[in-house]
């Protein structure tokens, strides 16, 4: 039986805007330990809102936006990672810099954990609904950082996040994780929904794209090479 190492990154971001503290399994499972790892806490008691624990799953994230947090937990379960993450910024100014640094983060681990895209299936897509919600999600392992976001989103703020912060995390997350990523919501009234069949879907691409093809040390490329 063929042995798999571990596909895992931490991260340490620490700017004068944000500080952020990230540890990722792509495979799920245990996490990377990382050092003087915060537990959040909101009116003194633990913040457990995005939090998710089992034995093929460890989740945590606390950005300081909550519906940020709901996103990534969608992203997070449903592409089968395990991901601690810790974002503090400068809230008190908007949710920009927080929001965008945060999928930076995000997408850099991505890549760092993935290490080569040789064995993998590359090429993943998916839709996925939210009740009157239709989205879809495309993304290739290109190592070409390119992405083009369309969630159609009517209102300001979705929780204490600007709806406009949604397209622009996807785009980070592509810039940082290397990645080719097109992802459209296609129909759909209420906006929350729309945004959240959108993460599911591209976490199901994610999935599909990060399997393992048994097609070991072959790049998926004509050009023999992408990482």
């Amino acid at each position: 039986m063929t042995s798999h190492s571990s596909r895992s990154a931490i991260i340490n971001r620490d700017t004068n805007e944000t500080k952020i503290q990230l540890a990722l399994n792509l495979d799920g499972g245990e996490l990377p330990q990382l050092e003087n790892a915060e537990a959040a806490t909101v009116n003194g008691g633990q913040n457990t809102h995005a939090t998710q624990n089992s034995k093929s799953q460890q989740i945590d994230v606390d950005t300081g936006i909550g519906f940020l947090d709901h996103m990534l937990h969608a992203l997070v379960k449903h592409a089968g990672w395990s991901l601690y993450l810790r974002t503090r910024g400068d809230l008190h100014i908007d949710d920009h810099h927080s929001a965008e640094d945060t999928f930076i983060a995000l997408g850099t681990a991505f890549k760092s954990a993935l290490g080569t895209t040789a064995g993998l299936a590359r090429f993943g897509f998916a839709f996925a609904p939210l009740d009157e919600a239709l989205s879809r999600a495309v993304i290739d392992l290109s190592n070409r950082p390119y992405s083009v976001i369309n969630l159609g989103l009517r209102r300001e703020k979705l929780g204490d996040l600007s709806t406009e912060m949604l397209p622009h995390c996807l785009q980070s997350f592509a810039q940082g994780a290397g990645v080719t990523l097109h992802v459209d919501c296609e129909r759909g009234d209420n906006d929350h929904h729309r945004a959240e069949s959108a993460f599911k879907a591209l976490a199901v691409a994610i999935r599909m794209a990060t399997q393992r093809t048994g097609r070991e040390g072959e790049v998926p490329s004509t050009k023999g090479v992408l990482f």
